[in-house]
């Protein structure tokens, strides 16, 4: 089982520093991968206005190439203070995922995926269609504050347990197009 750092998994009331910490990470994030970046975009809960989450800010970034990325990410992001996890692979092979943490509190992830993939549309649909549907998006919210007191510290359980509503979510947004 994997733990969630820092202790129990807690759902906090949407906060509006969150998109400001996203700014202030995008333009570290582009200058340490450079060519590498086609676009960078602030997904996850922490970007849908009003929506309750674990405060850990979700970046996107979109490459051309996954393997050339694979090759010449790691060291940059690490020199930022990013832990390359690349275990998570066996479970998300079209991303590269990075974790960093400041004072034992996990505080951001990386998300590294090719812009013209499936697993980028995934992000995007969720973040807009939650963002235009409050409705879903306060589903959402306390779905995940029932599930961090169930799971307390058991972050795969959690993660695992929101799944299905957040596969449902991009069918409900191509829907919508």
């Amino acid at each position: 089982m994997e733990r969630y750092g820092g202790g129990p998994i807690v759902i906090y009331d949407y906060d509006p520093i969150w998109p400001c910490m996203f700014l202030e990470e995008e333009p570290r994030l582009r200058a340490a991968l450079g060519p590498l970046v086609t676009t960078v975009e602030h997904v996850g809960s922490t970007a849908v206005p009003g929506l309750a989450a674990k405060p850990i800010i979700d970046v996107l970034i979109g490459v051309r190439n996954l393997d050339a990325a694979r090759t010449r990410s790691v060291a940059p992001l690490e020199s930022l203070g990013y832990v390359y996890l690349s275990e998570y692979e066996r479970w998300l092979p079209d991303e590269m995922l990075f974790r960093k943490t400041a004072s034992g509190r996990w505080t951001h992830h990386v998300h590294i995926a090719e812009s013209s993939s499936d697993r980028w549309d995934e992000f995007i649909l969720v973040r807009d269609y939650l963002r235009a549907h409050g409705d879903a998006a306060r589903e959402y919210g306390e779905l995940k504050r029932a599930l961090a007191v169930r799971f307390k510290d058991d972050i795969e359980g959690f993660r695992e347990a929101k799944r299905p509503f957040l596969r449902a979510v991009p069918a409900k947004a191509r829907s919508d197009r």
